[in-house]
């Protein structure tokens, strides 16, 4: 749509009566100004009440639901809460367990997660069978953000789905009904289906109700605190209220759904990219054989990070950390969809100067489209270049120009970048999925070579051999895209052994 209006900075898709007006913000610049305190709105735009449609799968008094209101079968933004104060208290209340100081500490829980990935993997590589890679890779992250969250083995990572926990398996089927054909229309139009969400949710809610109330009769026995999201956002309360079970049970089921889907995602782009992009495979594995040494083995890798000093080396990997956040601006995992209430008159000033009121409307700002913008990224734009993110500050983008000696380098404006949204209202569980990315990729990126089967495979040429096309990538029969269904993408592990990995040094 937009490369047929000509790549505006916003347009409008009008879906009414079945749903409200749309307006796609492509530009950052108009994404600023929906993301950043105003004196109207201090904690941002708020959300859109269009986030009602997961409800049973973040609960009623989630962060993301604060400010929105369902009545009479219809979600509206309720204008009583604009001020945020609801929203402000939840936000500080689980701060402290998801701030960088304190993630760091968690390493080992993250790491203690991994061996039942990699000896999944290992089989892979071994029989050479095809499989799809994201699914393992969403069982990990499950693993480890339960772990994270409040301490539970959520038992993800088992083949048979009968030894997995029965939370897991419940969030798995209450997932399935959100994918498909016609499951996100309104829910008095499927009734029976609505059914089956509540009952589900009920019973995960009958799982972690017990746990909120287990981790808080811990906390006041024991004289020490406790390490996990959940037991930080229990200090200092006394007497827990239902209220607040029911409170904290919807901030963790959120947690649980946005904190690994969204870093599986990540994960299974960055090891498609890496798969086609040699030159840059080598860039990682060379700064990861700096690192830790030549042997690719992750048990080697993860002794190393759970050495003395070693959550140091998560914050040493400047060229991973570029590859990263070049994936989460070519493929990001979501948007922001705001609304502000009808009569609000919010007003947006494009970037013609034209002043246009937005109320009323979701305002979907679309991470896709603002993260390839050409007037910012040139005409690398929808080219995968990690070296644009080496430099200054993180976010310095190099010339094109090769007999510059001065290695000019063009700042990138930091609201161009926002695959974890911007202003107050940004993920709480970015550094998490950062930590959480760097460790895995440390610990599998030289240990295996993956191949994209289906959809996205190489183009071999005539001798059965990857060619280079003139972006350095190797050629592919066809480009891959998100999709709705987890299902999608299909890859195959072959094994590297290190004395093939690499002539020894």
């Amino acid at each position: 749509m937009s490369e047929q209006l000509g790549r505006p900075p916003c347009f409008f898709v009008d879906a009414r009566p079945a749903s409200w007006g749309m307006l796609l913000v492509a530009n950052h610049e108009a994404a600023e100004q929906i993301s950043r305190v105003t004196k109207q709105f201090p904690w941002s735009v708020p959300k859109s009440p269009s986030v009602q449609d997961i409800i049973h799968v973040i609960g009623y008094k989630s962060l993301l639901t604060q400010e929105v209101r369902r009545t009479r079968a219809v979600y509206e933004v309720d204008a009583d809460m604009l001020q945020g104060s609801d929203w402000k208290q939840l936000r500080k209340m689980f701060n402290p367990g998801f701030a960088p100081n304190h993630l760091i500490t968690m390493l080992p829980a993250i790491l203690g997660k991994l061996p039942p990935f990699l000896q999944l993997m290992d089989k892979y590589a071994t029989t050479g069978e095809v499989f799809s890679l994201s699914k393992p890779i969403i069982n990990l992250t499950f693993d480890i953000i339960g772990a994270v969250v409040m301490d539970t083995d959520a038992d993800a990572q088992h083949e048979k789905d009968e030894d997995r926990s029965q939370l897991i398996r419940l969030f798995d089927e209450l997932s399935q009904t959100y994918t498909g054909q016609g499951t996100n229309i309104p829910w008095y139009f499927r009734p029976r289906l609505e059914y089956k969400r509540i009952t589900i949710a009920r019973q995960i809610d009958g799982i972690i109700k017990p746990i909120v109330r287990q981790k808080h009769a811990e906390l006041k026995r024991s004289s020490t605190k406790g390490r996990t999201v959940l037991d930080l956002s229990l200090q200092g309360i006394d007497d827990l209220t239902e209220d607040y079970v029911s409170q904290a049970c919807d901030q963790i089921k959120t947690f649980l759904f946005a904190g690994h889907d969204t870093t599986a995602i990540l994960l299974s782009w960055t090891f498609y990219e890496l798969s086609r992009s040699p030159r840059v495979l080598k860039t990682v594995r060379d700064e990861l054989d700096d690192l830790f040494g030549p042997d690719p083995d992750p048990e080697s890798v993860v002794a190393k990070l759970l050495a003395p000093g070693g959550e140091e080396l998560v914050g040493r990997m400047p060229y991973i950390s570029a590859v990263i956040k070049e994936v989460l601006r070519l493929r990001p995992p979501a948007g922001s969809a705001r609304m502000a209430p009808k009569g609000s008159g919010l007003m947006m000033r494009m970037p013609n100067g034209e002043d246009a009121c937005i109320d009323n409307m979701i305002i979907y700002l679309c991470g896709h489209l603002i993260q390839r913008d050409r007037n910012v990224y040139g005409d690398t734009a929808d080219d995968f270049v990690p070296e644009r993110w080496l430099g200054d500050s993180d976010t310095s983008e190099r010339t094109n120009d090769d007999d510059d000696d001065s290695k000019h380098k063009k700042k990138i404006a930091p609201g161009a970048w926002r695959p974890f949204e911007r202003g107050p209202r940004n993920c709480i569980g970015q550094e998490l999925a950062n930590i959480e990315a760097r460790v895995i990729i440390a610990a599998i990126a030289r240990r295996y070579d993956f191949t994209k089967v289906g959809l996205g495979e190489l183009d071999l040429s005539e001798k059965g051999e990857p060619v280079l096309n003139e972006k350095g990538q190797y050629k592919v029969k066809s480009e891959v895209y998100q999709v709705r269904h987890r299902s999608a993408g299909l890859i195959r592990s072959e094994g590297r052994v290190l004395t093939l990995c690499r002539p020894s040094k």
